[in-house]
């Protein structure tokens, strides 16, 4: 499916600013009825899916956290993908960007949250706006250390921050098969446990090394591989720097393509 021009327009506001929108909560962004197609927006094919943006909750700072949805709402095969959770590990909203542009995954659903942190990309920093590592601050096998402001201080206690609580609902609710978590500047696609096959393909697919290494304490993949163990969450390392258009490209055919789960096409 491709998205209209009216879609693409809101897409590009939450990627390029992030400002809050006009009505809060939930958008619903249905295509025109059949018959009353404008001279600017052309009529959607007769399958064309309905694409949602939601607010998943506010950062430590008070901006708004969203996660956009795109594909079959009915699939049971869906991918959720968080561009940054470190501040300044960032090159994944490059990714983002492509998956928002592209077309819906056929047979399955993407869920896309371009930012996580954007307190700390604000700032340039890895922690959120209070001074925490949110991928730290996740239930599983969480333990006190360092103080607020070091780069790995996982908070007073687990989901103390606002936007690992809302991203941790979020999973609750909605149970994902696969979370892939962009991260810089390692260059490898990293995983640990269940995840490990989900993990081997999508580096096969985007040309990235793969590493078996265990999760750390406290971060996202870790809890998400713990509490539910029929899903898989892992890690993707950019290189440092900016992304160039072609890997952001492969990365992005990647994602669909676990978002699928191939069906219909080669492996």
């Amino acid at each position: 499916m491709t998205l209209s021009l009216a879609w693409r327009v809101v897409l590009g506001s939450v990627l390029l600013s992030f400002a809050p929108a006009a009505c809060g909560g939930e958008e619903h962004r249905q295509p025109p009825a059949p018959g009353r197609a404008s001279s600017t927006v052309p009529p959607p094919a007769a399958d064309a899916r309905t694409e949602r943006i939601r607010t998943l909750g506010r950062s430590a700072d008070g901006r708004r956290l969203r996660v956009v949805e795109l594909g079959d709402p009915g699939s049971d095969r869906s991918v959720l993908v968080v561009g940054c959770i470190h501040g300044d590990e960032c090159a994944g909203t490059a990714i983002t960007r492509r998956l928002l542009r592209g077309s819906a995954p056929r047979d399955g659903l993407l869920w896309i949250v371009p930012d996580l942190n954007p307190d700390g990309r604000a700032a340039g920093t890895r922690v959120n706006g209070r001074g925490v590592d949110l991928n730290r601050n996740f239930p599983s096998e969480w333990r006190p250390f360092q103080r607020r402001g070091d780069p790995l201080y996982p908070g007073p206690r687990p989901l103390s921050e606002p936007e690992t609580r809302a991203i941790a609902r979020f999973i609750r609710a909605r149970r994902p098969s696969v979370t892939i978590w962009f991260h810089q500047p390692q260059a490898v696609v990293r995983a640990w446990g269940p995840s490990i096959p989900a993990a081997r393909r999508y580096a096969r697919l985007a040309g990235v090394p793969f590493r078996r290494i265990r999760w750390p304490p406290g971060t996202a993949s870790n809890w998400q591989n713990h509490r539910f163990r029929a899903t898989s969450s892992f890690v993707v390392e950019l290189p440092a720097g900016k992304l160039g258009a072609a890997a952001a490209q492969r990365h992005a055919a990647a994602v669909r393509e676990l978002a699928t789960g191939g069906r219909g096409e080669r492996r």
